[in-house]
């Protein structure tokens, strides 16, 4: 049996709480398409019964997209579920870096034991001083530029043609780490759409303050696709080395697409031809390390 650490999961409840994208009118199909399914609570419970067929041995919880109003209630919450059953063993907030209120937030973030980074999707820019939210705005930067003494990371979610973007933040702060969700999403699988994608990819794997979780790496229109993803897989090992990858399911979301079990074991197929060592450090040992896990959930 597959032993792992989850490095990007999600946690939620939205029958007592408010989550814009699973509860506004209006809000447009998730990338996977129809979503609705997803409006339902999916607690440790839920992940235990989906995680039945791995050894699991952590998990984190990554925002998810909780009132923007109340950031770090969504920590509370996770406090309330990891005190009831020990999971998830940490966890990645929520922070609007360009708000007035973001010093306040990070502070409340930092003062829980388990939060050990942020996320927010920043808003694409295409020129220093751009619309408010992106990686050019003066204002955000400020924001980003307290992570480090925070002892927080970065967890940036946003299409691999912002990435340049994301380049010059990392150069700009080498002290603080940058965690790439879902592989970058190389949503284009075309070979044009590839190609652009991993020379984005590239820009961010010459900063050594960077590693890549491949989590989420679903396609539109389709179910999970064993051939096209192993290309992802690979091509995002090679351009940032074992060392710096990582593994994740997107659950609840990839539901979409797979059933937990065989998104891990696509996962652990993918890279059947690696040393025992480099699949321990992909699977296990390099989310303990960047997530600064120091117990794990003993294994049977």
């Amino acid at each position: 049996m597959l032993s792992l650490i989850d490095t990007h999961h999600h946690f939620l409840d939205p029958e007592a709480h408010y989550y814009p994208w699973l509860h506004d009118q209006g809000q447009p199909h998730h990338r996977y398409g129809d979503h609705s399914v997803l409006k339902r609570p999916y607690l440790p419970s839920d992940y235990g019964r989906d995680t039945s067929g791995v050894q699991l041995l952590g998990s984190v919880h990554i925002e998810a997209e909780w009132n923007p109003q109340d950031p770090v209630g969504e920590m509370r919450f996770i406090k309330t579920l990891r005190d009831q059953c020990g999971l998830p063993s940490v966890a990645v907030g929520q922070a609007w870096l360009h708000h007035p209120d973001a010093a306040r937030t990070l502070e409340q973030l930092a003062a829980f034991d388990f939060v050990r980074g942020v996320r927010q999707k920043p808003r694409a820019n295409v020129a220093p001083g751009g619309p408010p939210g992106g990686m050019t705005d003066p204002t955000w930067l400020d924001g980003y530029a307290q992570l480090e003494e925070l002892g927080l990371h970065y967890e940036l979610q946003t299409p691999w043609w912002h990435l340049p973007e994301a380049s010059r933040v990392a150069a700009e702060f080498p002290g603080t780490q940058i965690i790439i969700n879902h592989a970058g999403m190389p949503t284009d699988r075309s070979e044009d759409g590839l190609r652009a994608w991993r020379e984005s990819l590239a820009e961010m794997a010459a900063h050594s303050n960077v590693a890549i979780k491949i989590s989420g790496i679903g396609e539109t229109g389709f179910q999970w696709r064993p051939d096209a993803n192993r290309r992802v897989v690979r091509e995002v090992i090679n351009l940032f080395g074992v060392s710096r990858c990582l593994f994740g399911s997107n659950y609840p979301v990839d539901s979409l697409c797979m059933s937990y079990q065989d998104i891990f074991q696509s996962f652990e197929a993918f890279v059947s031809d690696f040393s025992e060592h480099d699949k321990v450090q992909l699977f296990v040992e390099n989310a303990r390390r960047l997530y600064r896990i120091k117990d794990t959930i003993k294994e049977a």
